[in-house]
C-alpha cells in the first residue's frame, strides 16, 4: 500500500541492464532512451463489476486459464475468482463469496497481503506487516490450504525474511511474489550466487520443485529463495536489480521464460521483462510503458493468463485506488 511520490522512470536504468547482455567481444556502450510500447493490445476495459472489492487490492496470479487469485490488504483477505464473461468476480463456492480473512500460522494478525501466487505448494502470499501493528516491518512469506470450506484461513507455513533483508519502514517492504519451477532455471543455466556454480535443486532438500521470488519497494530490488516447505527457514540464492525504482507486482510468464517485474503510479505504470543472462543472472532485457488506453492508476497487482488464443494472453491489473469504482482491468500481452 505505497504512498510515496517517486517518479524515477525505468528506462535509462533497462538501458544499462540491458547491455550487461551484449555478446562476447563486443562493447557496451549505455545511451538513454525510451522506453518501448506496451508489447500487446492498447485497449483495456474495467475487469470487474462496480464496487466489488474497494480499495487496497493489491496482488494476482492466475491458476489456470479460468482462476484467478487476489489479495487485499487491510484486512488481508484473499479471493478466490472466476469468469463470468469478460468480468471477473469472486467465486460463489466454498465461502469465497466475500474473500477469506488471512492469519499467520498462530491463527492470529492482520496479515497485510500484497501479492499472491498460485504454485505447486499451494497458494502464498507476501506481506509487508501485521495489520495490527502497522508500525513495524515483517517481511513474510505465507503458504495456505485454499481447499476448505472455512470463512477464514490460517498459514500452514510462515517464513519471515525480515533480518535477511533490507531494513524498510513499515509501508515500505515486501509488494510482489512469483514462483519459477526448478526445471526453468536450470535450463537457462542460473547461477546459484550463494555457491558460485550453477543453480542445483539438490542443494535445497524440501524445498519443493521451484525457487520463490520477491519483491522489495523501497529499492526495487528482487530477491530469490528457497523455502523450506516445511516452513521457517530459508536460504537466499540471489539477488538483482528489477530495472524499477519501485516495484509492485512480479509474474513468471511460463511460456517465454520471461520475470515480469511492474511498478505503480511511482514510476508512471511502467514494467521490465528480465531473462536469465549468458552469466547466468537475471537482467532486464526490455522496459515498456503501460497501455496507452490505460490513464496511471495505482496498479499494483499485475498477471497474465497461461493461455495463448489469437496471438495475445489476457493481462489484468488489480488497481489499489479503485479509480471509479473498479478495481480490476484487463487488456492483452503479445503471445511471441
Amino acid at each position: 500500500m505505497p504512498r510515496s511520490s517517486r517518479r524515477i522512470r525505468a528506462a535509462a536504468v533497462a538501458t544499462v541492464a540491458a547491455a550487461l547482455l551484449v555478446l562476447p567481444g563486443t562493447t557496451a556502450t549505455a545511451s538513454t532512451t525510451a522506453n518501448s510500447p506496451w508489447p500487446g493490445g492498447s485497449t483495456v476495459t474495467n475487469a470487474d463489476g462496480s464496487n466489488v472489492f474497494g480499495g487496497n487490492l493489491s496482488g494476482l496470479s492466475f491458476e489456470g486459464q479460468n482462476v484467478l487469485w487476489a489479495v487485499k490488504n487491510g484486512p488481508g483477505t484473499l479471493y478466490r475468482l472466476v469468469r463470468n464473461g469478460s468480468k471477473w468476480q469472486p467465486d460463489t463456492t466454498n465461502g469465497w463469496s466475500s474473500g477469506k480473512q488471512l492469519r499467520y500460522r498462530n491463527g492470529k494478525g492482520d496479515p497485510d497481503a500484497e501479492a499472491v501466487v498460485a504454485t505447486p505448494d499451494g497458494v502464498v502470499a507476501a506481506t509487508e506487516r501485521d495489520g495490527d501493528k502497522d508500525k513495524t516491518s515483517a517481511l513474510k512469506v505465507l503458504r495456505y490450504d485454499v481447499s476448505g470450506s472455512a470463512k477464514s484461513l490460517t498459514a500452514k507455513a510462515e517464513w519471515d525474511l525480515t533480518a535477511d533483508l533490507p531494513k524498510v519502514s513499515a509501508n515500505d517492504g515486501l509488494e510482489a511474489v512469483s514462483w519459477v519451477p526448478d526445471s526453468a532455471l536450470t535450463a537457462k543455466g542460473f547461477v546459484d550466487e550463494r555457491t558460485k556454480a550453477p543453480y542445483n535443486p539438490g542443494t535445497y532438500p524440501g524445498h519443493g520443485t521451484g525457487l520463490y521470488f520477491v519483491g522489495l519497494e523501497s529499492n526495487g530490488k528482487i530477491y530469490a529463495y528457497a523455502l523450506d516447505q516445511a516452513g521457517g527457514k530459508y536460504t537466499r540464492v540471489a539477488s538483482f536489480a528489477s530495472g524499477l525504482d519501485s516495484i509492485m507486482d512480479l509474474e513468471f510468464e511460463a511460456s517465454t521464460g520471461r520475470l515480469w517485474a511492474v511498478c505503480d503510479d511511482n514510476c508512471g505504470g511502467d514494467s521490465t521483462m528480465l531473462a536469465v543472462s549468458a552469466q547466468g543472472k537475471f537482467a532486464v532485457t526490455a522496459t515498456h510503458d503501460r497501455p496507452s488506453g490505460m490513464p496511471d492508476y495505482n496498479n499494483e497487482g499485475f498477471a497474465i493468463a497461461p493461455t495463448c488464443a489469437s496471438g495475445s494472453k489476457q493481462a489484468v491489473w488489480a488497481d489499489d485506488g479503485n479509480e471509479g469504482g473498479h478495481a480490476l482491468r484487463a487488456g492483452t500481452v503479445s503471445c511471441g
